[in-house]
């Protein structure tokens, strides 16, 4: 049974959803006013992968991501390029997009912008004056912390943490703790017509109007990084229990933050000390942000590709901190060629190609009965171990450990079998290579990962080295049919030296980097 720790009990707790058969999942997204960086993928991958689990489990799931497209953040960067703000943020969450598709981040259902819900915004905090919740001063809005008797219950932060974030509005404050719903204009400055005058929300009322909007009042998981949870989703379920009377959500899953490794420190800051799952101060003392100087996640994406990342980012169990470094990501792109190693092998072996296998959509269509065949049997051992670790908490570092398990048995089962050196009259040997393949793309798949071949960054100049590498082949293999082997081992020991592997098969020599 699946079993999700949430944080609002600080245990795992099993899932059980408000709708049967249904989920809605609110993930807090980007504020579009720089363009995104690596760790603005976390939350996204994650969840998308997520979706894609519930999804293989029978669920119908939602997915939403809202976009802040309205803040202070928003207007000084406008202001200090020169731009309307609209087109600032249209231009950023373009970039948020494109860089979502490169990582086959693609079930999100809604993305919605905080200017495109300004009516259910003005609605809710409305409800919350009538209440008695909020007060007006000034044309500002705030939220009365001191009616919230459960205030602080997700975090296990008090009132007395909010003193001292009142900024330059505190003398407008009967608390100094109190939050602003809704923010009175300043000359120049966008602005929405509302009961207490021109002016804009505030950046925690977004999210509860929004996910409220979009999923109802109480829906399934809201996530978003460990620093989140205070104030921003303390905030929110203040808002939205205070309007509503019942639950805001009834899962609260929060990601580790993607920090600098002590390699590239420089990227997101000093880094302190190790830190670890739930651990949010030594999180952040190493946290990769925009304020940091991190670099657009565009540029990673001209080194690597995005399947790779997106390895990346789950071979590490959701909850914990990941370690950022480019090494890192070259190690797991040097871990992901076994894998794609294999899918060439197979296409051999089998005549087609890894990627046309039918993927079972849903976990129990993927069940199989392994009927005696040893290979199966390991299969169906190594599925049910992948499966194990994504119902412990969506343990996707355990499960991507269970791939690595499952394409090196089937490589073993290639080289006992001796399928490359003649598969003629082995056709029970391939059918059986065949479904454990298929078994391999259906796992992968419910992680959005082997879905189609991987184009490598810098394509367009591959066919010059292919053809180089060609050349090099062929002059190695001369060299060794004119018995030239100090030739031929020179040509394969300077590759080596390279970084480029050269295998020898039956079908001819191949080669990786």
């Amino acid at each position: 049974m699946l079993q999700v720790y949430n944080t609002l009990s600080k245990s795992k707790e099993p899932f059980q959803t408000v709708k049967p058969g249904k989920v809605g999942i609110y993930l807090c997204g980007p504020t579009v006013y720089k363009p995104s960086h690596i760790g603005h993928m976390v939350g996204p991958v994650i969840f998308d992968a997520v979706k894609r689990y519930l999804a293989y489990n029978g669920y119908a799931v939602t997915l939403v991501i809202n976009v802040t497209d309205v803040d202070d953040k928003l207007i000084d960067e406008s202001n200090r390029r020169g731009v309307p703000m609209a087109d600032l943020a249209a231009e950023m969450t373009a970039d948020y997009m494109n860089n979502l598709h490169e990582l086959g981040v693609d079930t999100v259902d809604h993305f919605p912008r905080a200017t495109e819900y300004m009516d259910a915004i003005i609605e809710l905090t409305a409800k919350l004056v009538k209440k008695g919740f909020a007060y007006e001063s000034e044309g500002d809005v705030y939220f009365d912390i001191a009616r919230c008797d459960h205030y602080g219950k997700l975090s296990g932060r008090s009132i007395e943490d909010m003193r001292g974030l009142g900024g330059g509005t505190a003398e407008r404050k009967q608390s100094a703790a109190d939050f602003a719903l809704w923010k009175s204009a300043k000359p120049g400055e966008p602005s929405w017509p509302s009961p207490w005058g021109p002016g804009r929300p505030g950046w925690h009322i977004e999210c509860s109007a929004m996910s409220g909007r979009i999923l109802g009042e109480t829906f399934d998981v809201h996530g978003g990084g460990l620093d989140l949870a205070f104030p921003h989703h303390e905030n929110e379920i203040a808002q939205s229990e205070s309007a509503h009377g019942r639950p805001m959500a009834k899962y609260w899953m929060h990601n580790g933050l993607m920090q600098a490794s002590s390699e590239v420190g420089k990227v997101g800051g000093r880094k302190t000390r190790d830190a670890a799952e739930g651990d949010l101060a030594s999180q952040e003392a190493g946290k990769i942000s925009k304020s940091k100087g991190s670099a657009p996640f565009r540029e990673m994406l001209k080194q690597f590709p995005g399947e790779t990342i997106r390895f990346f980012v789950l071979s590490t169990h959701y909850r914990r901190p990941i370690d950022f470094s480019e090494d890192r990501i070259r190690q797991v792109g040097t871990g992901l060629e076994t894998f794609y190693r294999f899918f060439k092998r197979f296409e051999r072996v089998a005549g087609k190609s890894f990627y046309s296998l039918t993927a079972a959509p849903t976990r129990d269509k993927g069940h199989f009965d392994p009927a005696g065949d040893p290979l199966l049997a390991d299969v169906a051992k190594l599925r049910d171990a992948f499966l194990t670790s994504m119902d412990d908490d969506f343990n996707t570092g355990g499960a991507t450990g269970a791939l690595f398990d499952l394409v090196r048995r089937l490589n073993k089962f290639v080289d006992d079998e001796k399928l490359e050196e003649s598969a003629k009259g082995k056709t029970a040997a391939i059918e059986s290579l065949a479904r454990g393949a298929a078994t391999l793309r259906e796992l992968g798949n419910t992680l959005g990962l082997f879905r189609k071949p991987v184009e490598q960054p810098g394509a367009a100049a591959d066919g010059l080295v292919d053809g180089l590498m060609q050349l090099l082949i062929e002059l190695r293999a001369a060299a060794r049919k004119n018995k030239d082997f100090a030739t031929a081992d020179r040509i394969r020991t300077a590759l080596g030296e390279l970084g480029v592997t050269l295998e020898d098969r039956p079908g001819g020599t191949e080669w990786t980097k």
